[in-house]
């Protein structure tokens, strides 16, 4: 069966969807790009409603009011396909096109990914783009095959609920411990309650990664962990202990 690859625009909807319509190009000073999850198999288009998508506004409103003052672009990836499937990782390309019509609307500006779930895993793929600074990753879906070495210089956040029962935050841990490895600056969060949803305790989650954003780009001081080299030492940080 022939998987659908499309990446260029002409080929259907643009990839890049801001949060707040601009009646001309904006001039930002950075941006942050949404991902959504989705599912490991899934040729078809997201479905209507799509409640992953749905599930990143409330981060795209916290991030927005966080940065309100500081001309950054907030805006989500649409994908074309509903899932990764396989070595074709359909919202890669798709981050990669939202990637490429940023720096056409707004030039070359620092940017930070936020994914949850498939869309995590999207995200810290597509961090091998010169412009992104870092990806914070919710609840991401991290095999154990993941390539690394392309966040070498990033900056990589990641909340996880150890009660997650889709995806396992003792993988996410161990990505976080490679990708160290690989020299990037990296600081996990173990969150108290939320599940793979991010649905109980949600303000937390919303308020943890607006201040992680703002942090990545410059906006406030980094959290201490990412501030300093090498402090990742496989053990998440309970959520009571992080000034993000």
């Amino acid at each position: 069966m022939n998987h659908p690859h499309n990446t260029s625009s002409e080929d259907g909807p643009t990839s890049l969807v801001p949060v707040i319509a601009h009646p001309e190009p904006p001039r930002a000073a950075a941006a942050v790009l949404l991902l959504h999850g989705g599912r490991a198999d899934a040729l078809g288009p997201p479905p209507t409603p799509n409640l992953p998508g749905l599930r990143m506004r409330p981060f795209a409103s916290a991030i927005s009011r966080n940065t309100a003052l500081d001309d950054v672009l907030v805006a989500h990836v649409r994908y074309r396909h509903r899932g990764w499937n396989g070595h074709y990782a359909h919202p890669v390309a798709d981050a990669q096109q939202a990637l490429e019509e940023l720096r056409a609307l707004t030039g070359a500006v620092p940017v930070v990914l936020v994914g949850h779930s498939m869309g995590a895993r999207a995200a810290l793929r597509a961090a091998a783009d010169p412009q992104v600074r870092g990806v914070i990753a919710l609840a991401p879906w991290c095999p154990h095959d993941e390539p690394v070495a392309h966040l070498a210089s990033r900056s990589i956040v990641a909340l996880h609920d150890e009660a997650d029962r889709v995806t396992h935050a003792t993988d996410t841990w161990s990505h976080l411990t490679r990708a160290q490895n690989a020299d990037a600056q990296v600081m996990g969060i173990r969150m108290p309650r939320g599940g793979h949803a991010m649905i109980r305790h949600a303000h937390l989650w919303h308020r943890v990664t607006a201040a992680a954003t703002a942090a990545l780009l410059g906006l406030t001081p980094l959290p201490a962990d990412l501030a300093r080299p090498s402090t990742w030492t496989g053990e998440p940080r309970p959520l009571q202990d992080v000034t993000c």
